[in-house]
């Protein structure tokens, strides 16, 4: 679980969510992704998020997203 941040030299938030989708970890558990803009329109971050909280068993395979 966490977030990939991408990096910008200026201060930055959070703004829209452009894009969400959801796989099933090796464990039977749900995880999220959101891709996050900034407040500007910019890439801010993938997030990722374990619906249990639990660290991530792998990372999906593009044929298993179901996207939101």
């Amino acid at each position: 679980m966490g977030s990939i941040r991408f990096v910008n030299t200026e201060p930055r938030i959070m703004g829209d969510v452009l894009q969400e989708a959801q796989y099933t970890d090796e464990d039977g558990i749900t995880v999220s992704i959101a891709i996050n803009a900034d407040n500007q329109g910019d890439l801010f971050e993938v997030d990722f998020w374990k619906v249990d909280f639990s660290p991530l068993k792998c990372y999906p395979n593009p044929s298993a997203l179901r996207f939101a």
